[in-house]
């Protein structure tokens, strides 16, 4: 075996759990395909549902802050934990989310043109630069996000291992629900959703499911497939939905469940209007 046929190997036990033979063999009937291969593997009945992002990745941190009406992400990338565990890295980091909680800038090419508040004759890019020739590794600001807060929602943020995973939920309902927000933004950080509902489910990506679903059944009545076929999808909702996910802290109800609780008892509507989860490098 190659080392890059041994690295992709390796790349697609990561993401589904299968033993290294059968990756291979997934592999090599994929022709090194890695979303051919998932597919190979799930039409076999080896591997369920996978999530997009592999365990693997590159180095860095996010740093989240708030202030009354805004919420922002920044993700630094560093080729080290090393380094990112390093305090100037860190404080580094510290002063971009400083700069772009005041400036509220649309993108990062427009922060890194900011000056820097603490040498005015620096952009903020020239500092990223002499931070770089000071640990000696390549540094880049990979993006940012910033969501504003209203009168009509409630955010809440949670970050996990040292800001290598951060995830945002947004509530609607008004203000007040920070605390549950919080608690949602942890499932999600544990939970990896790609989507909020099965409703958000691109059509492409049901077909598929479903397509995925009948290789895996053969020599029934149509009845019984389409039955077995809607089951798997239902399952698949369940892995990849938020609001059908079984909630973290109880899992004797879902996500959905927990909204249609908290509503009852405060007597007005409250639902998930978006979710955001970072992970360093994916």
């Amino acid at each position: 075996m190659s080392k890059i046929a041994a690295e992709l190997v390796k790349q697609l036990r990561d993401r589904t759990g299968v033993s290294m033979s059968k990756c291979k063999e997934a592999l090599e009937s994929a022709n090194s395909d890695m979303d051919k291969a998932i597919e190979f593997l799930r039409k076999a009945g080896i591997a369920s549902a996978v999530k997009k992002e592999g365990r693997d990745a590159n180095e860095g941190l996010i740093e989240v802050d708030e202030e009354e009406n805004a919420l922002v992400l920044v993700e630094v990338n560093a080729e080290t934990d090393f380094v990112a565990q390093n305090a100037k890295f860190k404080q580094f980091v510290q002063e971009l989310i400083h700069q772009a909680i005041l400036t509220k800038p649309v993108s990062v090419a427009e922060l890194m043109q900011l000056s820097y508040v603490k040498d005015p004759s620096l952009t903020l890019d020239q500092y990223r630069s002499l931070i770089v020739q000071s640990l000696g590794e390549n540094i880049q600001v990979r993006r940012l996000l910033i969501i504003p807060k209203s009168s009509d929602v409630s955010v809440g943020f949670y970050s996990h291992m040292r800001g290598k995973i951060v995830s945002v939920v947004v509530l609607t309902g008004g203000k007040g629900h920070e605390i549950l927000a919080r608690d949602i933004a942890m499932h999600v950080a544990a939970e990896a959703p790609e989507y909020l509902s099965p409703e958000e489910v691109p059509d492409k990506v049901k077909a598929k499911e479903k397509e995925i679903a009948r290789s895996q059944v053969q020599n029934k009545p149509p009845h019984i497939i389409d039955k077995i076929v809607e089951g798997k999808l239902e399952a698949y909702y369940m892995e990849m939905c938020l609001t059908r996910q079984k909630y973290v802290k109880d899992s004797s109800m879902t996500i959905a469940m927990l909204l249609d609780k908290e509503s009852k008892e405060l007597k007005h509507p409250i639902g998930v209007q978006s979710f955001y989860r970072w992970k360093v490098g994916n």
